[in-house]
């Protein structure tokens, strides 16, 4: 763990929490948390292949089932071309044993099934154990925060620790927008005492700012020729968007922690072909609403340089999603994270929360003002890269961390 500890002596319990008990349950179990990663990371799940969607949130369902039992209540939400958004709920225990079932007593963990990781991936990649490190595609971001949550309950349950209910969100579209996940996640939160969301954690540490995402796709439609026998009864898409990239670049505030990409450009179809059509991608990243309101107006405002705006047969088309709003601390969440600190105390460790430039599933309940947890996940490296990969070493004490805010929320609504 990259975390400082406590100088303080680690307490046997925080608020009758046993925290080193719980790290112990999952330290004991950890073999059999590990076959329950390598099965869902086994069973990919490309963003965009909705039948692969369908087929993984099927093992993660069963995988559920398995560790916690039926729930008593389940919903599932058909995401069109998108994966689908499964709701499972499992009741809470109360100190007489008893069953909590209220809504609005349970603690919601949002994890996205989804990956970036084309189908195929895992033949040539298998989940692998490399000293400390477990590497595979999607292992980090975020597979282990669905079993991290599955086992944190179970280690509730078999301790005997009253705990919330649990609300289990799973989407499968959060690496490309959320666009199916988002009505759900929004409207779950709003039902929960508290949401959190095992997105990879930064060093160990949570993370209490994000920047919010503006995407943009620009098209340029021109006219096609030949570009030896008749180059001037042609109109170059390409020469047009190109001169569009620095405007676009233009709205960049690096004092106000405002960055602006073009990730991509493609156009044209052959060298000797001038080019009718090119097509860039744009990626925003902002730390405040107003700076993503005014990048995302500046980009619909974008219009064709001279020469080319006066050539007819050019025409620009701009399609801007502000798409997740920025995440930055609220009083709602500062409460949320006094929670943490307090627990992870019980572990020897100190909290120090994380601003990052990625955006989560946490940006849209942090922008309604209510409590969200974010990066409680694995410890690691490598989201979206071929180095991806966890440390095994951590599994234990943030399966606790998570588990220990289950039982804080029934112990202090």
């Amino acid at each position: 763990m990259e975390s400082t500890p406590t100088t303080s002596a680690r307490p046997d319990a925080v608020a009758g929490i046993p925290m080193p008990a719980l790290r112990n349950h999952a330290a004991t179990h950890q073999e059999h948390l590990l076959e329950d990663l390598r099965r869902i990371v086994h069973a990919e799940t490309p963003s965009h292949d909705k039948a692969l969607l369908d087929a993984g949130l099927e093992v993660i369902r069963t995988l559920a089932v398995e560790r916690l039992g039926e729930p008593q209540a389940e919903a599932r939400t058909d995401g069109g071309v998108h994966g689908d958004v499964l709701d499972l709920r499992w009741p809470g225990r109360d100190v007489d044993g008893g069953e909590i079932t209220e809504l609005e007593s349970s603690v919601l963990s949002v994890c996205h099934y989804d990956t970036v990781w084309p189908a195929g991936t895992i033949t040539g990649w298998p989940l692998t154990a490399e000293g400390d490190r477990l590497t595979g595609p999607g292992v980090l971001d975020m597979k282990f925060g669905i079993v991290q949550t599955l086992w944190a309950v179970r280690a509730l349950r078999e301790l005997g620790v009253p705990h919330a209910p649990l609300r289990l969100l799973l989407t499968g579209d959060e690496e490309i927008g959320s666009t199916a996940g988002r009505p759900a996640i929004e409207a779950a939160a709003a039902q929960s005492a508290l949401t959190l969301v095992p997105e990879p954690s930064a060093a160990g540490q949570p993370k209490d700012r994000r920047k919010g995402m503006v995407f943009a796709d620009l098209t340029v439609h021109g006219v096609q020729a030949h570009a030896g026998l008749e180059p001037e009864k042609g109109a170059s898409a390409v020469h047009a968007l190109a001169a569009v990239v620095p405007d676009i670049v233009a709205l960049a505030s690096p004092d106000d922690g405002t960055t602006v990409t073009v990730g991509t450009f493609h156009g044209g179809t052959s060298r000797n072909v001038v080019a009718g059509q090119a097509t860039c991608q744009v990626d925003v990243r902002v730390t405040e609403a107003a700076e993503q309101d005014r990048v995302a107006e500046g980009l619909r405002a974008l219009r064709l340089p001279q020469p080319h705006a006066a050539d007819p047969r050019l025409r620009l088309e701009i399609a801007v999603d502000a798409n997740r709003p920025p995440m930055n601390p609220t009083p709602a969440s500062r409460a949320a994270m006094d929670r943490v600190e307090r627990l992870a105390a019980g572990l020897g460790r100190r909290i120090t929360p994380a601003a990052v430039g990625g955006a989560s599933d946490a940006n849209f309940v942090s922008a309604l003002g209510l409590p969200v947890l974010d990066g409680l996940g694995a410890v690691g490296e490598g989201p979206h890269a071929v180095h991806e990969h966890i440390l095994v070493s951590e599994i234990a004490p943030q399966t606790a961390l998570l588990a220990g805010l289950l039982a804080d929320v029934a112990a202090r609504p």
